[in-house]
């Protein structure tokens, strides 16, 4: 896959405003699942994100719409997990701003908000929940076109409990989304911005690759602390982890 057809993005918005649900929404158009593997939430898979209803854990996800690749980081609203969203940016181009239009601007949306910008992400803003009866679609679209100087026609009106807008926000993140740098040529680099432990695979660590490309054997250095290891296996995320032979940049 030429870098000139990656999409890489993250869904930032305050707790509550409809990112899971925008995300599982994405996940159905594009066939990345099926209504038969539908379940609510599909990527908030943490036992105690389904018991609380709540995104902790950055949850990266690739996706393939008219002959792009598009990668989705889905990240939490809660004030407590801001470290998780400024991770998870750091390995994006674009970012969805969604934004309840029943509630307007809330307090995390305007933090999540300027870690985007501080990280020069291209924001794409969506109104979310317009079916609802006391949503306020066109005095929220002003908050967010005076907050970040849009032209109103960039703000997408969307339900995603409803499917609605949904191919209008794919749409948007091709067109508006910049591709990653093309730097396959560069001696590898690359940005861990999350980790799990497996009992027994070990160090799972979530990568982007900015430059060069990751293959099994290879030894790295975590330049934070100076410690060496070598690959195993490297992938990529669809619903499960699938093993690939490398991982080019981008």
């Amino acid at each position: 896959m030429e870098t000139g057809r990656i999409r890489n993005f993250c869904i930032i918005a305050h707790i509550d405003h409809g990112k899971s649900t925008l995300a599982d929404r994405l996940l159905e158009y594009t066939g990345t699942i099926s209504q038969r593997e539908m379940m609510d939430q599909v990527l908030d898979s943490m036992d105690l994100e389904r018991e609380k209803g709540i995104t902790i854990k950055s949850h990266p996800i690739q996706m393939h719409y008219q002959g792009y690749t598009l990668n989705l980081i889905d990240t939490p609203g809660h004030v407590d997990f801001s470290y998780e969203v400024s991770r998870a940016i750091a390995a994006c181009e674009g970012a969805l701003l969604v934004v309840d239009a029943s509630q307007g601007i809330q307090a995390q949306t305007l933090a999540n908000l300027y870690l985007a910008l501080e990280q020069d992400l291209e924001i794409i803003p969506v109104l979310n929940k317009i079916d609802l009866p006391a949503a306020r679609p066109d005095e929220v679209r002003d908050q967010v076109v005076e907050l970040l100087g849009c032209k109103p026609e960039e703000v997408i009106y969307a339900s995603a409990k409803e499917g609605i807008g949904i191919e209008a926000i794919l749409q948007a993140i091709v067109e508006r989304v910049p591709p990653p740098a093309d730097k396959k040529s560069e001696p590898l680099r690359a940005l861990i911005f999350d980790s799990q432990f497996d009992a027994y695979r070990g160090a799972i660590a979530y990568v982007r690759v900015k430059e060069g490309e990751l293959r099994p054997g290879m030894r790295i250095r975590l330049m934070a602390t100076a410690a060496e290891y070598t690959v195993e296996e490297v992938g990529i995320f669809r619903l499960k982890r699938e093993p690939t032979d490398s991982i080019p940049c981008g």
